[in-house]
């Protein structure tokens, strides 16, 4: 649900503004209901804007409300100086929405104090016509600002540094305040160490438990034990220590190569941290960034803030040409969620193995193997060029095949971690010519119009690969 201010815009001249006062207030009570009937809580401004006074002392009142998203209604033609007075007023992002009515000129309206905005470089979205016709691009535009709204005054856990030389994981804590209102709290992975010997001991027991019974786990008596698995599970309960007392909203963990070769990997920390339960139910998902990828986390909780689902992150591992498909795989970074997408976890569980780690991480553990289930995704990805931020953004699916293809294909690189094979709509020349970093990320469903909208709110470029060029 987002909160929604709305504000509709009329004619500076009295005489005017009172024979379309009826008009207005029809206009600005269907929008209202509209947006209410969608879930959202809307707040409208208390009076019409049809002098300076009302337009800064209502716009005032309703950024006091603190709304995601604040639309300018155009009903009727209005002053355009309106429009700036209350966008000087109105902190968040902007929508002009006006109506196609050759009775009523409100499309001129919004063209003007649009094309106003435009000269003081105020940036803001448009849409126009019927509300009802026009509903979908209205919400678009309401879950980006929400997203964007999310972001702001929200905090990234970095626990450890950059791994392994990676500077597509390390971003600028001055630019990201900037431009999207996040702060990035430093922690020391020492404080995981640490804080897993703290956690309770029959909370531990009942998680691994709750892994054996539902999950398939695979001892091998030395880089997978009980003690290991116990291990990995106290690392979980650090780390969620970590996110209440720190007031994290998304976080990464470097893990590489500290904790995978002298602790334990973060496999089942992040798998379980991404996923919207673990063995004591329900909860709500904490977007973790593997590495510590501060632009991978970035866009998760963009994604997940669009979607509200768990949010994939994967490397770009292998390309299997003779299906034009791409093997995202990276080590427990896929929530176990994506094993079959369902609201159960057991049946989730169910298709999810639990593999010894292999030699790149010695310290041993679990590998949280699965293959994603199929269906339609969008791809995306924050990355930088000479300091700027794009979103590489593109449409896709994820597929299965029979068992033994599916066998055959998941060896070709490492088995023993997650697998997505996803046809990416876009010719593998272009992809990987141009993609910016070896981290990709997706949600399922549409949200390419989102993303575009949340890249207009945030100054970002738009960078559309295959059909989306």
């Amino acid at each position: 649900m987002a909160r929604i201010g709305l504000l509709s815009m009329s004619d500076g001249r009295d005489f005017v503004a009172r024979d379309v006062a009826g008009h207005v207030g029809e206009s600005t009570r269907t929008l209202a209901e509209l947006l209410r009937a969608h879930g959202h809580e809307v707040i409208t401004a208390r009076d019409v804007i049809w002098t300076n006074e009302l337009a800064t002392a209502e716009a005032r009142w309703v950024a006091g409300q603190r709304p995601d998203l604040t639309i300018f209604n155009y009903p009727v033609w209005a002053f355009p100086h309106f429009t700036m007075l209350a966008a000087d007023a109105t902190p968040g992002p902007l929508l002009l929405v006006g109506n196609i009515d050759p009775q009523y000129p409100g499309m001129v309206g919004m063209l003007a104090g649009g094309g106003a905005l435009d000269q003081a470089g105020r940036v803001h979205s448009r849409v126009w016509g019927d509300p009802e016709a026009v509903t979908d691009r209205i919400l678009t535009r309401v879950r980006a600002a929400t997203a964007v709204s999310g972001l702001r005054g929200s905090t990234f856990g970095r626990i450890g540094g950059r791994p392994m030389g990676m500077y597509t994981a390390v971003a600028n804590t001055d630019q990201w305040m900037r431009q999207f209102g996040v702060d990035v709290e430093e922690i020391d992975q020492w404080e995981v160490v640490r804080r897993a010997e703290n956690a309770d001991a029959s909370r531990v027991a009942a998680g691994r438990d709750w892994l054996e019974k539902h999950g398939t786990v695979h001892y091998d008596g030395r880089r997978l034990t009980p003690e290991l698995l116990e291990r990995q599970i106290r690392s979980y309960y650090a780390v969620r220590e970590l996110i209440d007392e720190w007031n994290l909203d998304f976080s990464g963990i470097k893990g590489q190569p500290e904790l995978t070769t002298h602790f334990t990997t973060m496999d089942v920390t992040e798998a379980f941290l991404n996923d919207p339960y673990d063995w004591e139910g329900p909860k709500e998902t904490h977007v973790t960034a593997t590495e510590a990828d501060m632009d991978g986390a970035l866009t998760m909780q963009i994604l997940k803030l669009l979607s509200g689902d768990p949010v994939l992150f994967a490397d770009v591992r292998h390309y299997h040409a003779d299906k034009d498909v791409w093997d995202l795989c990276n080590s427990g970074q896929h929530a176990t969620w994506y094993a079959e997408r369902s609201a159960d976890p057991a049946e989730n569980l169910g298709s999810v193995h639990f593999h010894p780690e292999v030699f790149y991480f010695p310290a041993g553990g679990a590998s949280v193997q699965h293959l994603a289930a199929p269906g339609e995704m969008t791809f995306a990805r924050l990355t930088r060029y000479d300091g700027r931020y794009r979103m590489h953004v593109m449409r896709g699916a994820f597929e299965r095949y029979d068992d033994a293809t599916n066998e055959a294909m998941m060896r070709q690189s490492t088995y023993e971690w997650p697998h997505a094979f996803a046809r990416l709509r876009v010719d593998s020349e272009e992809f990987l010519s141009r993609f910016g970093a070896n981290h990709l990320h997706a949600v399922p469903g549409e949200y390419v119009a989102e993303l575009r909208a949340v890249c207009e709110l945030l100054s970002i470029d738009f960078d559309g690969f295959g059909d989306l060029r």
